[in-house]
């Protein structure tokens, strides 16, 4: 088989390249900033410059390939998986993986980046290219936003109110991501997947002051107070929203669902929280 990565150096895509690589193969990366691959991968990879927003670039990159890991965000989301999927099936790529996002559609709230992960979904099974969606919920390393106020205050402030999610390890996310890469058992499906039990801001914000040792609060906060944060810290007014209807969908129970799709998939219990926690307790020291 032989592998395109895109999104190769975030959060996900180099822990997939990495379990690639673990697994013998020598997948093809496809980056934007070939120095900042390089420097991660060496020459363990193929490396192809590139943007998802560019039809050349990953027409070229496609060639010979048959599975393709899709991680694209942005409000040009849609745009992007559309353009990827009617290359992919020119190419006669045999599968795609796309890192999507699990949505409360059924809600009336989905927020925008959900929205546009649906769209991108549905231009892929238009494309009739084979396909399987990854669809975590938040990641725990999103906690690592509240690493500045920790330090600062020892605090933790968020709209979420008492509301549960159960976040998910990213390890976690690329282990089921290479899995539907490297078999075709989960092909046509979508894979909702979450951690192992759901956890309230302020459970999740004792945590991490257990694990460094530090009294911590958790603050409740109105949408108003946290979209005011979102702007000052420089999110664009249409992300800040999104962001806003997701903690809401927190705090109202409507994303606290968890899911057995890590276990079934990868053959293991899903990480737990305080795992994460541990692994990064000095981020927040």
């Amino acid at each position: 088989m032989h592998y395109l990565v895109t999104g190769a150096t975030g959060n996900i895509g180099a822990r997939v390249v990495e379990r690639l690589l673990a697994r013998g193969e020598r997948p093809r990366v496809f980056a934007r900033n070939l120095d900042k691959a390089r420097t991660r991968f060496g020459d363990r990879v193929e490396l192809v410059a590139g943007d998802l927003g560019d039809e050349r670039s990953l027409e070229a990159a496609l060639v010979g390939i048959d599975t393709l890991f899709l991680a694209s965000s942005g409000p040009d989301l849609a745009r992007h998986d559309g353009l990827a999927a009617k290359l992919s099936l020119h190419a006669g790529v045999k599968r795609i993986v796309k890192l999507s996002a699990l949505g409360s559609r059924a809600s009336g709230l989905t927020t925008a980046v959900a929205e546009w992960h649906v769209r991108g979904e549905d231009a892929i099974r238009a494309s009739t290219v084979p396909y399987v969606f990854v669809q975590p919920v938040g990641f725990m390393s999103n906690a690592l936003e509240w690493a500045r106020s920790i330090q600062a205050d020892g605090m933790v402030r968020a709209s979420t109110g008492e509301g549960r999610i159960a976040m998910i390890h990213p390890d976690d996310i690329a282990e089921v991501a290479t899995q539907a890469l490297t078999t075709s058992s989960f092909e046509g499906q979508a894979l909702p997947i979450t951690g192992p039990k759901s956890l309230s801001y302020r459970e999740m914000t004792a945590a991490i002051g257990a694990a460094i040792n530090k009294p911590l609060t958790f603050e409740a906060i109105s949408d108003e107070q946290a979209r005011a944060n979102l702007l000052r810290f420089g999110l664009t007014p249409s992300l800040a929203d999104a962001l806003i209807v997701l903690w809401r969908e927190v705090r109202e129970g409507l994303v606290s669902v968890v899911t057995n799709n890590v276990e079934r998939v990868t053959g293991r219990k899903p990480l737990p929280f305080e795992r994460w926690v541990r692994e990064n307790a000095a981020a927040f020291c």
